[in-house]
């Protein structure tokens, strides 16, 4: 269900050296070039790195918030752009923030239980759309580091290759963190049917 979201919105599969955006050019560089205020650097750095960081989100907001989050995180990111020593560890550096973003929002919405008027209040369903949330409702409660890989490759359509160069985490890790996540789904999948 969630490969036919990421299908519907256009998201194919590709190799993590093959990013569109940009240029041929290794990420380190266009970091580089955007530290030194190249902003279609930055721009590109954006494509590359924008389903990556709305996975990171999705897998622990709602998903009305996260395109807004998104946004928030790349300002911080170009905010803060000159105090990342390392230009090999962006995507890393982008990852942490995105998270650190996500807990920063349920700090706040702790305090103020205020929901926009949604499809669900009003009485209109889409029986797929509510069975993609449904599943993602499950994702979300599986541990971080499977919640998030899993979302980066079901709905961002990222392959493992593509998780381990943006994310940071070596290919072991996230085909570790693929494998188990799936089995747990899975395995909650299963009671939920049961019931």
């Amino acid at each position: 269900m969630l490969v036919g979201i990421a299908a519907q919105r256009g998201v194919t599969p590709r190799h993590p050296r093959e990013s569109p955006g940009t240029g041929g050019e290794a990420p380190a560089a266009l970091v580089a070039r955007a530290i030194e205020g190249d902003r279609g650097a930055f721009g590109r750095l954006f494509r590359l790195y924008a389903p990556m960081v709305h996975g990171i989100l999705l897998a622990r907001v709602p998903a009305h918030e996260a395109r807004d989050l998104m946004q928030d995180v790349f300002v911080t990111a170009l905010e803060r752009l000159d105090s990342l020593r390392q230009t090999d560890a962006f995507g890393g550096w982008l990852a942490m923030i995105a998270r650190n973003r996500a807990t920063d929002f349920h700090r706040r919405e702790h305090h103020r239980r205020t929901s926009p008027l949604g499809d669900e209040d009003v009485g209109v369903r889409d029986p797929d759309r509510a069975q993609a949330e449904e599943l993602l409702a499950h994702i979300r409660q599986l541990p971080d580091a499977y919640s998030e890989t899993l979302v980066l490759r079901l709905v961002e359509g990222m392959t493992g290759p593509e998780i381990s160069a943006r994310v940071g985490l070596t290919p072991e890790s996230v085909r570790v963190n693929l494998h188990r996540g799936m089995a747990l789904l899975r395995q909650r999948l299963g009671r939920e049917e049961e019931r």
